[in-house]
């Protein structure tokens, strides 16, 4: 509250976001999570979260007052016009204090309260363990085992304590690979397919510069080629552009070395770093904010974005690594620099081509904390929840979600979830209002005593009256593996993501009611028929009972 330097503004204007000249008049309130706009009649309110807040901008003075711009990361542009520079300059300032806590602690999770609070704490913190995951895939079994060499988090502090490698690789071997590996990513399972047990094991880049070499790194890959009965080479997959890897090579580190490693088929395969991806969707929202654009104007500068094409190169990737292992029956090894990027983006797409369990809300829920939040994905420095170094921040958990979208898109009958619920996780990711993406690893939440101070965001999105509005109403499951097409016609814009807040909500929200109407009218209408095709079968078999009974005439 120190922050508020006024918490409420009377007489402030709300501008339209296409004619400046509409507006709305109204009260606005400052809080410590949330910039409220009351209209003067009441009937309405704008709610801005602070945390979602990327930027505060005071414009020029005009003759109707001072205006004040608000870009958020969940693309809404709001503009205020108040009547007096003072104000207007202590919500300014207000704003720009509330929207970059400088320590973990200032966070929006650690002064949150919900229902049933202590019930929540102690239930959804514990929703998923990688032990009933693995159990899943049929794991332990006689190739694959757990290792305790993380239990404190002293071999690879971005890991967890459970870890799953091959029954042949010793703790000496691990220790040997983990010293070889960036940040100590030393290769582990990530998912064991269940038609040929084809693995995907995740890792980082080796320190290999351009002639070292590790014989416990080389026996650690030997050994998880040596899992696989029905193929003899193991598919090592590099998610970065060759020229990338090449000058992380002349750093000390690199990629694998064919004539050091056997049976190793290895992939470079082009996806940018964080650095670019950023830059990409910042040109896409300057596309997305222009105000009466051109189609032209639009559509090249959609294409120089480059955001369509980054993801069509994660889906590339994905469905390459979801063939070998389908298809081929093969292993595959897949790291980009530090292994928590690219390598998440790529490991969990792939997953949700290959198992339908990812497909429903609960399995979406699991893949998103193994994938993620178990294996070390940076939230806190990628969302920017910390005033911090900017160039960490980057849309890689964004993407993600746009590729499943995409995917969605395609098969819009095969997953459980709509993309009501891909938005919601992508709002959460922003908002610091839950736990569960605070932090870079489970070794720093751990130590901030995230499940004891905070609430799971699991435990919102599992209400019963909160999860019926995430449900596909189109939803049929299907078991095959989902191939989505990746041609340029196919990657399409996320309009309900990006342009979310230009779109009329009430011509969107009527078109899934008429299609829930339509969808239990059909399901009622199913169950009517099964009823009528039991009375028929019912009465059939007593008209063949009266008639082998009847007396012969």
């Amino acid at each position: 509250m120190e922050h508020i330097r006024v918490p409420k503004v009377d007489n402030v204007r709300l501008l339209d976001r296409f004619e400046t000249r509409k507006f709305t008049t109204g009260t606005l309130y400052l809080t410590a999570t949330h910039t409220i706009f009351v209209e003067a009649d009441g009937n309405r309110e704008t709610w801005i979260l602070h945390m979602h807040i990327a930027s505060v901008e005071k414009l020029p003075i005009t003759t109707k007052g001072s205006p004040i711009q608000i870009h958020c990361k969940t693309f809404q542009i709001v503009t205020f016009i108040i009547q007096r520079e003072r104000d207007c300059m202590d919500v300014y300032d207000s704003l720009v204090q509330l929207s970059r806590p400088r320590s973990v602690d200032e966070l929006y999770a650690f002064h949150y309260s919900a229902r049933d609070v202590d019930v929540e704490r102690v239930t959804d913190w514990d929703l998923f363990d990688m032990d009933s995951e693995f159990a899943r895939m049929g794991l332990p079994n006689d190739e694959w085992c757990t290792t305790t060499v993380n239990r404190n988090y002293e071999v690879c502090e971005s890991y967890p304590r459970l870890l799953y490698v091959p029954t042949t690789a010793s703790s000496r071997v691990i220790h040997g690979c983990a010293n070889f590996r960036s940040r100590g990513r030393f290769p582990v399972l990530s998912y064991l397919h269940q038609k040929n047990k084809a693995a995907i094991c995740r890792c980082s880049q080796p320190l290999a510069g351009f002639s070292a070499r590790c014989l416990e790194d080389e026996k650690m890959l030997e050994a998880i080629q040596t899992t696989n009965k029905t193929c003899n080479f193991l598919y090592v997959v590099d998610t970065r552009p060759r020229i990338n890897a090449m000058v992380n090579r002349a750093q000390g580190k690199g990629y694998e070395s064919p004539e050091f490693y056997t049976n190793i088929n290895f992939q470079f395969i082009g996806i940018e770093n964080i650095h670019v991806m950023r830059e990409s969707l910042q040109k896409l929202i300057d596309v997305c904010e222009l105000k009466n654009p051109s189609m032209s104007s639009f559509l090249s500068g959609l294409e120089n974005s480059g955001w369509l094409k980054h993801l069509k190169a994660i889906l590339d990737t994905s469905i390459f690594i979801a063939k070998a292992v389908d298809v081929e029956g093969a292993h595959v090894m897949v790291h980009c620099s530090d292994g928590w990027d690219r390598t998440a983006q790529v490991c969990s797409v792939a997953s949700v081509l290959l198992d339908p369990f990812y497909r429903t809300i609960h399995g979406f829920q699991v893949l998103i904390v193994k994938e993620w939040i178990t294996f070390g994905h940076k939230f806190q420095d990628r969302c920017g929840f910390i005033d911090g170094d900017p160039r960490e921040v980057s849309p890689v958990f964004t993407q993600f979600l746009d590729c499943v979208w995409q995917i969605y898109h395609q098969f819009p009958c095969s997953f459980q979830f709509n993309d009501q619920f891909l938005i919601t996780l992508f709002e959460h990711a922003y908002a610091s209002q839950f736990g569960t993406f605070m932090c870079n690893n489970v070794c720093e939440r751990v130590r901030a005593k995230l499940p004891q101070k905070t609430v799971s965001l699991w435990s919102y999105i599992n209400r019963p009256e909160i999860l019926q509005t995430f449900l596909n109403p189109m939803y049929e499951p299907n078991n095959a593996v989902i191939w989505p097409s990746v041609a340029p016609q196919s990657i399409q814009l996320w309009t309900g993501l990006y342009l979310r807040w230009e779109q009329d909500d009430a011509a969107i929200e009527s078109a899934w009611n008429e299609i829930n109407r339509v969808r239990n009218r059909h399901k009622e209408l199913k169950s009517f028929s099964i009823k009528l095709r039991r009375q028929l079968f019912q009465l059939h078999k007593e008209y063949s009972e009266q008639q082998s009974t009847a007396e012969p005439i």
